[in-house]
């Protein structure tokens, strides 16, 4: 769940964490620090929250990404390996599979699961949302689960996912996004601030963690906003499909 290290143009430049505004000096700091803490209990915590759906939308991610052999998967914020044991098991043959987070406990626990589980065939990276370190037209696809939200700049993260995508190579991203039904936008609003925070601090010990995600789902872009930075980045054919009445969405774009 990547946000990482801000570049040195920030002089006096703010940015929120959760709802409260900060330096953009800060914000990567606070976030590692979000996911430090919670990196243990963070899988656990996915299927409480959401009762395990989150687990058929990242099938529905894989499903639109249809991968076939030799692709070559770059997953930021990918830590605990979501993403890439799904697509490695759903590859038919050979295929590279990186993983890139800032937080090194998450990668941790990423390789720890690897271990247990006899996967094999993954890359794991220290590495910055907003300054990947890999080389230009690295990869095939590009994928972010429920990490974009937590960078400090969302289109510079946007503009370095076009960067190392190939020509032809497709950027996807799964986050929560906006319920456009009042009544139900409503009773979402109820659960998630009474009950996650609270779940949180049960389950982890940490409160403050699962507060800031709430607070970060309702300051990120709604999908149509979301979908013009993916084009103003420079992909073509933008489009995407919420999942669960818009508790969360799936994005796509392609760098032609």
């Amino acid at each position: 769940m990547a946000d990482d290290a801000t570049p040195p143009d920030n002089a006096g430049r703010t940015t929120h964490f959760g709802y409260q505004t900060v330096p953009e000096s800060e914000k990567a700091e606070r976030v590692h620090g979000v996911f430090s803490s919670v990196a243990a209990r963070y899988d656990l915590m996915n299927d409480l929250m959401s009762a395990r759906i989150h687990r058929l939308w990242k099938e529905a991610m894989i499903d639109w990404i249809a991968p076939r052999p030799g692709m070559r998967l770059l997953d930021v914020a990918g830590g605990t390996g979501d993403i890439a044991f799904r697509f490695l098991k759903r590859v038919k043959g050979a295929a590279s599979v990186t993983v890139c987070d800032m937080t090194a406990p998450m990668l941790e626990e990423g390789r720890r699961r690897a271990e247990k589980d006899r996967i094999d065939g993954v890359e794991w990276v220290c590495g910055d949302a907003m300054a990947l370190p890999f080389p230009d037209r690295s990869f095939d696809i590009y994928t972010i689960a429920f990490g974009i939200r937590n960078v400090t700049r969302i289109e510079q993260a946007l503009a370095e996912a076009r960067r190392v995508l190939r020509p032809g190579g497709r950027f996807m991203c799964l986050e929560f996004s906006t319920i456009p039904q009042p009544l139900l936008a409503k009773a979402y609003d109820l659960y998630s601030f009474n009950v996650i925070p609270a779940l949180g601090k049960a389950i982890t010990g940490d409160r403050d963690s699962y507060q800031y995600l709430v607070e970060s789902i309702r300051q990120f872009p709604d999908q149509e906003r979301f979908a013009a930075m993916i084009t103003d980045a420079g992909f073509a054919r933008v489009g995407w499909r919420n999942l669960t009445l818009g508790v969360a969405a799936l994005h796509s774009g392609w760098r032609l």
